[in-house]
């Protein structure tokens, strides 16, 4: 299990690093695999340049090396994330994380030449990520697989389409030592019964234990009681993302008193509904953290 780190901020919204510094310490402590930096759930695109190197050094900072460090590294642009792979410190990053480019919705070929572009200008393992109702083109497993079998540090594929049928044509085909990785927490064990190989997390920054520990029963093929830690949260599932992502999760872990209940807009904080129905299924949970 990998976490899809949030960005907390202060009132004032600027970047809390205390915060930020306390849920890195909690999720290696408490089982997670790896640390996703600078992704979708960080509130990336309302982060400055400057504000993207402050925080990605400050968590490889903190994490000493404890766990790897996925660094997300996209965008539409192709020709500007050559110059950035080119260019960038990536001393304590172990991969990169790509979405597939978004708002100008290349085809199959353009998405296939945009990655085979990538994978020449880096030697840092590359994990896909194919999340089509952001970006508003999906990568279909006909491309994923091609890719997966043409470069060697083209390593995974993010899988966030929800397309079950699609990701199970990925897992079958695949080559061996390429992972296939869930990006929706509430499809995670249902995937991994097929032969997905673990998520990237949304839910893990406020559950890396239990979460990590559905993960690993499920990787060692103990589905009962992966499907019983799998049970306990389909009603958070449901409501982390009916405001938006990372609102729900944000509000989370407001609730359990790790940060503020602060966005960047455009994105604000959950309806006051969600924040009472999140509350009390926390409290139903009785999860000591």
């Amino acid at each position: 299990m990998g976490v899809a780190l949030i960005t907390p901020f202060k009132d004032d919204e600027s970047v809390d690093f205390a915060a930020l510094g306390r849920l890195v310490d909690y999720q290696i402590k408490s089982g997670s695999d790896y640390l996703v930096v600078l992704g979708t759930t960080a509130e990336t695109a309302t982060l400055t340049a400057a504000e993207k190197d402050a925080v990605s050094r400050f968590i490889i900072d903190k994490a000493k090396g404890r766990v790897p460090i996925v660094l997300g590294v996209g965008g539409n642009c192709t020709r500007a994330i050559i110059e950035e792979l080119e260019t960038r410190d990536f001393t304590g990053v172990d991969a990169i994380l790509s979405v597939t480019p978004y708002y100008n919705k290349p085809s199959q070929e353009g998405l296939y030449q945009h990655y085979s572009a990538l994978a020449r200008h880096t030697k840092l393992p590359i994990i896909l990520y194919n999340v089509p109702g952001r970006t508003g083109v999906n990568m279909v497993a006909e491309t994923t697989l091609k890719l997966a079998r043409e470069f060697p540090n083209i390593v995974a594929v993010k899988e966030a389409s929800g397309n079950i049928t699609q990701v199970d044509e990925i897992i079958k085909h695949k080559p061996a030592k390429f992972m296939v990785i869930s990006g929706d927490d509430g499809i995670t064990f249902p995937l991994m019964t097929l032969g997905a190989d673990g998520v990237i997390s949304v839910i893990g920054n406020a559950f890396p234990k239990e979460f990590s520990r559905m993960v690993r029963l499920a990787r060692s093929g103990d589905y009962a009681n992966a499907l019983e830690i799998h049970h306990r949260f389909t009603d958070l599932f449901n409501l982390l993302f009916v405001d938006g992502n990372p609102a729900g999760v944000k509000c989370m872990l407001h609730a359990m008193g790790f940060i503020e209940n602060k966005l960047r807009l455009p994105l604000v904080p959950t309806r006051l509904t969600t924040y009472e129905k999140i509350t009390a299924v926390l409290n139903e949970l009785n999860i000591k953290y």
